[in-house]
């Protein structure tokens, strides 16, 4: 179960560019990497589904009410991201949003919500729906809720 704590143990993402900005996201505490030409990133630290250890990385993201919205797009792979799966086996993660953390409660938006919060993150991030064209799946959003 991750947890804020978690953030600064995670092992970074197996992406090199992903991985460097996480760690002058976390370094900085937050004030560098949380805010680049518009478009807001979050940390987020997963349970590794088959290793049971933190594991980070940097994602664009949007609000809905309290909720913090995140995209699984992987850049359109036909394959889910490892942050995702790992999620989906262990919903508690720990985010950091600028210098704020805090752990939170992950749930995948319904085809309802998916319809409404798609338009939203791409308008944050336009890429999204060249990358919704690039894959047979349909891309997953995941809404983060804070724990109380």
């Amino acid at each position: 179960m991750a947890v804020a704590e978690d953030i600064d143990r995670a092992t970074d993402s197996k992406w090199d560019w992903v991985a460097e900005q996480t760690r002058k996201y976390v370094s900085s505490g937050g004030l560098e990497g949380h805010e680049q030409n518009g478009v807001y990133t979050l940390i987020l630290a997963t349970t590794g589904r088959k290793t049971g250890e933190p594991r980070r990385t940097c994602l664009i993201y949007g609000t809905h009410g309290d909720d913090f919205v995140v995209v699984a797009s992987k850049g359109g792979d036909d394959d889910d991201p490892a942050w995702f799966k790992n999620l989906t086996a262990e919903p508690s993660v720990g985010v950091q949003v600028g210098a704020r953390r805090f752990t939170a409660r992950t749930r995948i938006a319904d085809e309802q919500e998916h319809a409404t919060l798609w338009p939203m993150m791409a308008g944050i991030f336009p890429l999204y729906n060249e990358y919704a064209q690039k894959t047979e799946r349909v891309i997953p959003i995941v809404l983060l809720t804070p724990n109380p």
